[in-house]
């Protein structure tokens, strides 16, 4: 792939768009507050990157990106997302997001509950089960760290995976979209596996320095994966 629109610029955005250009893609980033408050970012990022406006990024490239909360989905542009393939990088928090009963009960996972939301789109999710900091740590790591992709749509996954590994990790099927719980916070395949110390990552989570986690690993920790009591969720 060469071109990328990623909405959203917050730490997790910020860390896929610098990885995005060291791989020699071309991204256009935008965030709720406006193009002209990506300066310092754009500066950073070098001559591959571009701010725009949300519509801007929703058409750019071949994917698009979300790196935004849950809670502000209903205000992305639908029309322009119409057609395209979503990479949804975020969770459900009801201390942000409010309280979803569909999710509380179980009744959907989260990426099922952004398909619905971006019914023209395709939703993929990938890069929601890594902590922002982390993601810079492993990229490109020996062994490759590996990332599950879950997709209800085998193209949709595949250009997924190709995006996963072109910014320096190894890409494991994971399903459909109803089988993303498995990544889901409080699974048994989120953040803490690719901490460097679990007790160490439970104390200072910024301060860990995150360890590569195989593929095999990844693949074994996704099957053993426990549902969560998504309706106790309260971070």
């Amino acid at each position: 792939m060469t071109q990328l629109g990623i909405i959203g610029s917050g730490a997790i955005g910020a860390a896929l768009a610098r990885l995005a250009v060291n791989a020699h893609i071309e991204v256009t980033i935008a965030n709720s507050r406006g193009p002209e408050t990506l300066a310092e970012l754009i500066d950073e990022l070098g001559h591959l990157a571009h701010a725009g406006t949300v519509e801007d990024a929703a058409r750019y490239g071949d994917l698009t990106l979300l790196a935004v909360p849950l809670i502000s989905y209903p205000d992305l542009p639908i029309e322009a997302l119409s057609g395209r393939t979503i990479v949804s990088t975020g969770n459900y928090y009801p201390y942000r997001d409010g309280r979803i009963t569909a999710l509380d009960n179980v009744e959907l996972t989260t990426a099922q509950y952004e398909q619905k939301l971006l019914p023209e789109s395709v939703v993929t999710k990938a890069f929601n089960n890594i902590v922002a900091h982390h993601i810079p740590l492993l990229a490109h790591s020996q062994p490759p760290t590996a990332l599950p992709v879950a997709c209800d749509d085998a193209r949709a996954k595949g250009a997924v995976h190709g995006l996963v590994e072109a910014l320096g990790f190894e890409a494991v099927d994971a399903g459909s979209l109803a089988d993303s719980w498995r990544f889901e916070p409080e699974s048994g395949a989120y953040t803490p596996i690719y901490a460097a110390s679990a007790e160490g990552m439970a104390q200072d989570y910024l301060a860990d320095r995150g360890a590569p986690l195989p593929a095999a690993r990844l693949r074994e920790l996704l099957a053993a994966s426990h549902r969560p009591d998504v309706a106790a969720r309260q971070f």
